[in-house]
């Protein structure tokens, strides 16, 4: 491979809770001869999403377990080195499922083109990405907006959670986030346009969360579980719609809380006749992933639309960075900055 020396980030143990910097190990590795038909990548961004600590453990019920001893998997912006592909020439940018490494080889299997012309590359892990899909799904096809309805959303701040809020308010809804901290609802206000944000950690979350929703809440996308789904609950309208991406507060097997409590839940949603349902992106990629790259596009290029990333450099500071973004700690889609 030309005397390429390439980096990876293993998963070296299984955490117990919250993970920990033993949890990963850095090592060099030789990549693979690229084959009639395969391709060598150089990454250039690596993203960090929350679904990835639920594949660090031995039963994921999310796209299977990474392996102890296995790269930790993930998104990446990459560029082609090196090409056997009919498809690909190189210098193209792509992206690529090559998980936490500086090299990798592909057979060309869940690559896509970036045109950085049209966006900076690094929207196509975020707001034009996974993410971003995940939250037009979410609201789009499970929450169904209708003009005058309200709309709230919890990890607000976080690259789906933004969008979410962000295509509310395109669908004539009020927009409210659930963040931690008053900067980053400050943030969802002042430069997202939200209606109003609401930060989980003040002593007062409940009654402030009840202001912010004078008519109730008819659209809730859930990212997080725990205290927080339990101070939504008591606000639902009749016929509300719940979209379930993600459980952050339970990722870490962290005990529940006395607002976990099973009962209390179906009986609000027989009282209200809610929809709660549960989904992963991919199931909506065929029928509309073509229709999100359009609205989402024209949103961003109208201004209508706006994102932050929280870029954190070299490979070696990814277990770092992930940690962080687990605690909430950064702004914006994380990524890590692997290569120019």
């Amino acid at each position: 491979m030309g005397g390429i020396t390439a980096r990876r980030v293993v998963l070296a143990g299984r955490p117990s809770g919250w993970p920990t910097l033993e949890d990963f190990r850095l090592e060099e590795f030789t990549p693979s001869p690229v084959l009639s038909g395969g391709l060598l990548l150089r990454v250039r961004y690596l993203s960090l999403d929350p679904y990835m600590r639920m594949r660090m453990d031995e039963h994921s019920a999310y796209a299977g377990s990474v392996g102890v001893g296995e790269t930790m998997h993930g998104q990446a912006v990459a560029e082609v080195l090196r090409s056997e592909h009919p498809d690909y020439a190189e210098g193209d940018t792509v992206l690529a499922p090559a998980g936490w490494v500086s090299h990798a080889v592909s057979d060309g299997t869940g690559l896509r083109k970036l045109d950085p012309a049209l966006a900076p590359v690094t929207t196509g892990l975020g707001v034009l990405g996974m993410p971003g899909f995940t939250a037009y799904a979410g609201l789009m096809v499970i929450g169904r907006p209708k003009p005058g309805e309200t709309v709230v959303v919890s990890s607000a701040s976080g690259p789906v959670g933004s969008v979410v809020g962000q295509l509310a308010n395109i669908a004539g809804c009020r927009a409210v986030g659930i963040a931690g901290g008053p900067d980053k609802c400050r943030y969802l206000v002042e430069e997202l346009g939200f209606d109003a944000a609401v930060d989980h950690r003040a002593p007062d979350f409940a009654k402030q969360l009840a202001a912010a929703c004078p008519d109730g809440v008819d659209v809730y996308f859930e990212n997080v579980g725990g205290a927080v789904w339990e101070t939504v609950l008591p606000l639902f309208n009749r016929f509300a719609r719940v979209a379930l991406c993600g459980l952050i507060a339970q990722y870490n097997g962290v005990s529940q809380t006395e607002g976990d409590r099973l009962a209390d839940t179906l009986r609000v949603m027989l009282t209200k006749n809610m929809t709660v349902r549960g989904f992963f992106n991919t199931e909506f990629v065929a029928e509309h992933y073509a229709e999100f790259l359009r609205v989402v596009s024209d949103g961003i290029s109208g201004g209508r639309i706006k994102y932050r990333e929280d870029v954190t450099e070299g490979l070696e500071q990814a277990p770092e960075a992930f940690l962080h973004m687990l605690s909430g700690r950064n702004l914006g889609k994380a990524l890590v900055k692997v290569a120019e």
